[in-house]
């Protein structure tokens, strides 16, 4: 067993809130160059940029979550990622299905698109990514469990799209597999003042919409190896896995 550093909360230029240098291989380069071993692509309501992802990433010996960051009808961010691409495509159909139909104006919101190793356009979304679902984070969470995914709510000490922001609390029956906080608090103090979350796992990562982001807060895992089950395992300290630090 041993440490392996996870950035979990990584927006391509799918993402119109991405940068257009978060290509792919640009990504990757950041990312080993800083020396994460593990990222997570999570660009708004797609998975899209996934696969090619995944794929580019492990030819670098990085290991790659696939999901995205979900935007539920209550405004609260929440990750999912899932790992075999079936169930991936599953997803991609539910979140086509139930986002808004709101058209993207690129000329406000940025672009959407989808690039190739080469960084050539392959695909273009026409819908505005960072609308909500019609869905609840309920039902989100029952979805994302019921086709063995994980799921966390994002960033849950933002006041916009957090949890407690949107909602005012913690969801006593909400089945989180973790909890995300972002680089600007400290997890400690956090879970001091919301002792309702105290038995979760808690993992911070950057929302990376630009390459010097990338890494610039992560997670360690005490794991075996960098895989899906591995991580699952962690967040529910099984087998001496572990969140370190």
């Amino acid at each position: 067993m041993r440490i392996y550093r996870a950035d979990l909360h990584i927006h391509t230029v799918l993402s119109p809130c991405g940068d257009l240098t978060m290509s792919p291989a640009n990504i990757i380069e950041e990312a080993v160059q800083k020396g994460i071993d593990i990222i997570g692509i999570t660009d708004h309501n797609s998975t899209r940029h996934c696969r090619l992802i995944k794929k580019m990433a492990s030819e670098k010996g990085i290991y790659t979550m696939t999901g995205a960051e979900v935007t539920t009808r209550e405004e609260v961010h929440c990750l999912a990622f899932f790992e075999k691409t079936d169930t991936l495509e599953l997803f991609q159909d539910f979140l086509d299905y139930h986002l808004a139909e709101i058209m993207n104006v690129p000329e406000i919101f940025g672009d959407q698109v989808v690039v190739d190793e080469d960084e050539m356009i392959v695909y273009t979304e026409e819908k505005l990514l960072t609308n909500a679902l019609d869905v609840s984070i309920e039902q989100l969470e029952e979805f994302v469990h019921l086709n063995g995914g994980l799921f966390i709510p994002a960033h849950i000490d933002r006041l916009k799209n957090g949890i407690y922001g949107q909602l005012g609390l913690f969801p006593a029956n909400l089945p989180a597999d973790a909890i995300e906080v972002s680089g600007n608090v400290s997890k400690k103090e956090f879970v001091k003042n919301h002792e309702e979350i105290s038995a979760l796992p808690i993992i911070t990562s950057s929302d990376a919409h630009f390459p010097e982001q990338i890494g610039k807060v992560t997670t360690l895992f005490g794991i075996n190896e960098p895989s899906f089950s591995e991580i699952s395992k962690a967040f529910k300290m099984e087998d001496g896995r572990r969140i370190a630090g």
